[in-house]
């Protein structure tokens, strides 16, 4: 896997607090690896406990995001916004990521057409694997058509 020349925040079409992971630490054209550093100071956090672990979700669905934000960027566009349309198969071996756990989260591209991905994605603390699942995401061509079909607008 090769380096990101990007920060997290150029990948994702997100805005601190809610960007969740740290940045990318490898990439290729089929997988990408990111980490995040958990912090008392991150949404979700409960003091005491941590980070609950179906957030991890989370984290692969912003992993996956950086895949795609990553390859636009290489392409000349900005990063688009995209959905979580589903989780498979969600399992996690850990209730909660404690303070100062540092995490890394896998994906890798399991199937893709121009709209619709799917990845496997596995969180991994101190090199074990710690949750996993199978994410499918949406990212329309067309996203102002697509909010307005549940009648939403996107801010002008």
């Amino acid at each position: 896997m090769q380096s990101c020349p990007y920060p997290i925040e150029a990948l994702l079409p997100h805005a601190h607090p809610m960007i969740l992971i740290d940045g990318v630490t490898g990439w290729d054209e089929m997988r990408i690896e990111t980490a995040l550093r958990v912090r008392a100071d991150m949404p979700f956090f409960e003091t005491g406990k941590g980070i609950a672990a179906h957030i991890a979700i989370e984290w692969m669905a912003q992993t996956c995001g950086a895949f795609v934000g990553l390859e636009a960027r290489l392409a000349g566009l900005p990063p688009k916004i995209g959905f979580l349309l589903g989780t498979r198969a969600f399992r996690s071996n850990i209730a909660w990521f404690a303070e100062g756990s540092a995490i890394t989260i896998h994906a890798e591209v399991k199937f893709r057409d121009n709209e619709t991905g799917a990845f496997d994605c596995v969180v991994r603390l101190g090199g074990r694997d710690m949750a996993q699942a199978t994410l499918i995401l949406h990212q329309p061509a067309d996203v102002a058509a697509v909010l307005a079909s549940q009648g939403v607008s996107l801010p002008s």
